[in-house]
């Protein structure tokens, strides 16, 4: 006999149910057999089976780790980080291009006063040598590229923050899923092993004359209506293991250890805007793209400065002296209307969006931070009401409609009616903890904190 079995038995027992064959055994043999439905009874059997596949696989597999070291290791491993780490590598790499000269030009050159005779070495004004030209930017802008390059790898590295913050937050968010859940098929499992002898409490009294067919029915219908809740809940729990794996990146079917607990969280009290603000990503993100956008339009306003050219090289005339050239050159900006002017109009209409963007950013944050406050004081307030009292009183109810169903004051539909209240209040509190660990989630994403505790250290999956 299970532990969970025992328990059932002794509960059943203390409320005063007992077997049915032990209590009225005389009277059984003097009373003609009746009727009893088996069929439900026999497919409810087969259903609860196929049911208890994943449970029983849940009880023997050995609990899950604590969900922060599953962040570590999504942190570590997450596809969409590598890339997103690979891109701010890639911008880092560009910063030195950005303000490095252009290559020189090397050429040569043939000067041939008498052309098409030739007459190098034999005019003075003829010669043939090489020159080198080198394009000097105006100064200034190349130190304009290299800050708008480097504003580039703060919006790659603010972009890659925000991710880690929400891989964190979704793993973190799927665990106390998966914590809701588990708790959900525990009480189901021990709902169905005490309905199980509630039905066949009453088939006996039905057998013996002491109940109606239709107590008999409505307890086995339960039964099998927790079968296919079990069922419901195994592919819910599959599902959210796949979105965990998709985060780990694990094969979509690697199984995950039952989650027996979420740790104890302790927010700083509210009010959080302020905090949210400061620490948000996605704000940070914003004002690096603000710093971006006001770096490209101060490097295409310094693109209508001109750039300086210059020159040197050699002419040799054979058996005459040699000729040194230099060249100084500057450029014309003479159609900057079609090129650098739409330019800069469109910096500057980038950096508008990008003001507005910001200021969307801060606008959210703050909603988000109102949305936090709110679950979070939902939470605290209701966490403890289903802790302290309802779940509590459900079990008083239940306890009741069992033993007034015994003494025949009260109809079998109170005690089912009772035993689903019994169940909801248990699946509810886990669900308020669950919720109450993902708003938490929600604020570390949120404002950037480690969510860490030593008590919580632990190897991945």
């Amino acid at each position: 006999m299970s532990t969970r079995t025992a328990v059932v038995a002794v509960l059943l027992v203390m409320s005063g149910i007992r077997p049915a064959a032990a209590r009225d055994r005389s009277r059984e043999r003097s009373l003609p057999d009746r009727p009893v439905a088996t069929a439900p009874i026999e497919s409810g059997a087969r259903e609860r089976d196929i049911a208890s596949d994943t449970a029983a696989d849940l009880d023997r597999a050995p609990a899950a780790p604590p969900p922060d070291s599953l962040v570590t290791r999504a942190l570590a491993r997450s596809p969409s980080l590598a890339a997103l780490r690979s891109r701010v590598e890639r911008a880092r790499a560009l910063v030195p291009t950005a303000g490095a000269l252009p290559n020189p030009m090397l050429e040569v050159m043939v000067q041939d006063a008498g052309f098409p005779r030739w007459t190098v070495g034999k005019e003075e004004m003829s010669m043939i040598g090489p020159q080198l030209t080198q394009t000097i930017p105006f100064p200034g802008k190349r130190g304009a590229l290299e800050r708008a390059a480097q504003a580039d790898v703060s919006v790659a590295s603010e972009e890659l923050e925000a991710a880690r913050r929400e891989v964190a937050r979704e793993v973190r968010a799927t665990y106390a899923r998966l914590y809701a859940l588990d708790q959900e098929r525990r009480a189901l499992e021990a709902g169905r092993e005490l309905l199980d002898m509630l039905a066949a409490t009453v088939r006996r009294r039905y057998a013996v004359g002491e109940g109606e067919q239709e107590a008999a029915v409505k307890a086995q219908l339960e039964v099998t209506r927790i079968a296919a809740q079990l069922d419901d809940n195994a592919a819910e729990r599959a599902a959210a293991v796949a979105t965990l794996d998709g985060l780990l990146d694990l094969p979509g079917d690697a199984p995950l250890g039952r989650v027996d607990s979420l740790p104890a969280v302790h927010p700083p009290a509210p009010p959080w805007a302020d905090a949210v603000i400061a620490g948000s990503a996605e704000v940070a993100k914003a004002r690096a793209q603000v710093t971006a956008a006001e770096r490209r339009l101060d490097s295409g306003r310094r693109a209508l400065w001109p750039d300086l050219e210059i020159g040197a090289g050699a002419g040799f005339r054979g058996a005459l002296d040699p000729v040194a050239t230099f060249r100084l050159g500057l450029e014309l900006p003479l159609w900057a209307a079609q090129s650098q002017l739409p330019m800069i109009r469109a910096a500057s209409r980038e950096l508008d969006a990008a003001r507005a963007d910001l200021r969307d950013a801060e606008a959210s944050a703050r909603a988000e931070a109102a949305r936090l406050e709110a679950e979070w004081r939902r939470s605290g307030a209701q966490v403890p009401r289903y802790a302290e009292g309802v779940v509590p009183q459900t079990n008083l109810a239940f306890d009741a409609a069992r033993s007034g169903y015994l003494a025949g004051r009260v109809d079998f539909s109170t005690v089912i009616e009772d035993f689903r209240m019994w169940f909801e209040a248990r699946a509810e509190l886990a669900r308020r903890e669950a919720e109450r660990y993902t708003t938490w989630a929600g604020l570390e994403a949120a404002t950037g904190g480690s969510g860490a505790s030593p008590a919580n250290a632990g190897e991945g999956r």
